[in-house]
């Protein structure tokens, strides 16, 4: 049902040190700015950066992941380890190095099937949620699959425009956490649909010119636009 991620929105609480973490170290180029915000291109989706100046904010201490050509893995960690204290973790054939930006963000950077060269798409976001089995029947309305399920049942890994982790509140690798109140962008077909599948339970429901907008019940804040 919701076909892209057009972007994903972070909270940071001084835009220079963060400025200079995702253009500098992550090496992100600027698509737009204001006073309030920046947005990077990271691939095919933007990565946005926004003071908490109003509605919505953008998500705290949010786990992402970053897509990275295969072959740049090890470009990446020698670069990288020699200022941040990173870890490791292998997901079958690819690897997936984890470090934290100035306002305790979890950045991901994974080895995928991309052309980079740098970062080329942001495949996994994490979001904290009160109840799994709530939040899981309201994303599999709007088209998410579930393809996994964490041993102690904390976690929910469904499949769609991205990876969608829904995490009871909980630290995971690298001690990350999902995010909280955070700000997704998406692209649909027919967004009106993927509103109408929700909408008894979503916190809010909105038309404005830019899409639809729709609060889940755990207050993450979905833009949904049409292709």
């Amino acid at each position: 049902m919701l076909s892209g991620l057009d972007w994903l929105a972070l909270e940071v609480k001084y835009l220079d040190p963060a400025r200079s973490f995702y253009e500098e170290t992550l090496s992100l180029s600027v698509r737009s700015e204001s006073a309030d915000e920046v947005r990077y291109a990271a691939g095919p989706s933007d990565l946005v950066l926004r003071r908490p100046s109003g509605i919505p904010r953008g998500g705290l201490h949010t786990h992402y992941a970053c897509s990275i050509p295969r072959a740049a893995y090890d470009d990446w960690w020698d670069r990288l380890a020699a200022e941040y204290d990173l870890e490791e973790t292998t997901f079958g054939d690819a690897r997936s190095l984890y470090l934290y930006d100035p306002d305790g963000n979890c950045v991901e950077l994974g080895q995928r099937d991309v052309a980079g060269p740098g970062i080329d798409g942001i495949f996994e976001v994490a979001l904290e949620v009160a109840s799994l089995e709530d939040a899981e029947s309201f994303y599999e309305s709007l088209g998410f699959e579930t393809v996994d399920r964490g041993g102690n049942r904390r976690r929910v890994r469904m499949a769609g425009p991205m990876a969608l982790e829904l995490w009871e509140p909980q630290l995971g690798i690298a001690d990350a956490r999902g995010g909280v109140h955070v700000d997704l962008g998406f692209s649909a077909a027919d967004p009106r649909a993927a509103v109408d599948a929700v909408a008894e339970r979503a916190c809010r429901c909105e038309q404005t010119q830019n899409g639809w907008i729709v609060v889940d019940p755990d207050g993450h804040h979905l833009t949904i636009r049409p292709d």
